[in-house]
């Protein structure tokens, strides 16, 4: 399948795997793109530039495919060693990188020097109109049901896709309630040109995460994410668990004045107890509401080809029968 994402990263599958902390290492990156599609480190899960070169150099043994690393530009009082990040992207060979958070601005003309193509993560289209001004290649177009960071306009995909395609003259995937066949099909028909997957991608074999991770999600349906830290402008999509019920109450009980320190137990350290010790309530992490839709945990491979399969025979029969008749 040709589209514009394809041709601009030299993947055989529009599929994206999102950038997720504690989840995006080597061993899924370079599943995803053995597998055709786009494997993305997540390098702020490497504590260091140097971690973050050496985890590279280990996907590169594992993959001879285009594969990206996600970098997030967060507020900090003590900001991490970024102009580092990017020499260790750039020294690695690295030639997609999917940035994030606030604007990438300042770091694009490194970026571009090295003949590096960078996609944007957006959740609103003046933001995606934004990146496409200051040069970025290509949108990742977070709907409000995405993992993560929705922003702050509760616009769901089945609204913000058709926006950015009217908008936006780059190329864009749809992310938030990726999962499958269909998923892919709704996106390009909506003017996406791939789709981006986070939460579905961690149910899969390859994915380092502890098997009570991946279980969670299998057994989740779609009413067990909440949405938290809207009072602090933060907002977060999360996994329904004790610890997102104790950030709620919170929340319910200070009101406006509460602030990160008020609920930093319950996020501070979060995501090496779940996703590596699998202590699924001692924290909260960042779930999609497509958490309803997995149901089993394949290898990165059966699930591409079984998404690309199941795409080909909407496109080709259902839908093409309804286009005959």
């Amino acid at each position: 399948m040709k589209t514009r994402i394809t041709e601009l990263f030299g993947i055989e599958h529009p599929i994206i795997q999102g950038g997720m902390h504690y989840v995006g290492l080597a061993e899924l990156a370079s599943a995803v793109s053995n597998a055709g599609g786009l494997g993305i480190i997540t390098a702020l899960t490497q504590r260091t530039p140097e971690l973050l070169a050496a985890e590279i150099a280990r996907c590169h043994a594992m993959t001879d495919k285009p594969f990206g690393v996600n970098l997030s530009f967060l507020p900090a009082v003590n900001p991490p060693d970024y102009a580092g990040y990017i020499r260790a992207i750039i020294e690695g060979q690295v030639k997609i990188v999917e940035t994030a958070g606030n604007n990438p601005q300042k770091w694009l003309p490194m970026l571009k020097e090295a003949g590096i193509k960078v996609i944007h993560k957006c959740t609103s289209v003046r933001h995606a109109l934004k990146a496409e001004s200051i040069g970025c290649d290509a949108i990742s177009v977070d709907g409000f049901e995405c993992g993560g960071h929705p922003g702050e306009d509760d616009v769901p995909n089945f609204i913000l896709l058709p926006r950015a395609a009217e908008e936006l003259k780059i190329p864009f995937v749809a992310s938030g309630g990726m999962a499958d066949g269909r998923s892919l099909v709704a996106a390009l028909a909506l003017g996406a040109d791939g789709i981006n997957m986070g939460t579905r991608f961690i149910a899969t074999q390859e994915a380092p995460v502890h098997d009570n991770v991946k279980q969670a999600i299998v057994e989740a349906s779609e009413l067990d994410t909440r949405i938290i830290m809207r009072p602090l402008r933060n907002t977060e999509r999360v996994f329904l668990n004790k610890a997102t019920e104790t950030v709620l109450e919170k929340e319910r009980t200070l009101g406006a004045a509460i602030t990160f320190e008020d609920i930093a137990p319950e996020l501070a350290g979060a995501y090496p107890r779940i996703m590596q010790q699998g202590d699924m309530q001692s924290g909260v992490w960042s779930c999609g509401m497509v958490a309803g839709l997995v149901r089993d945990v394949p290898t990165v491979e059966q699930l591409i080809q079984r998404i690309m399969g199941e795409a080909h025979h909407i496109i080709a029969q259902r839908l093409a029968a309804m286009a005959a008749a």
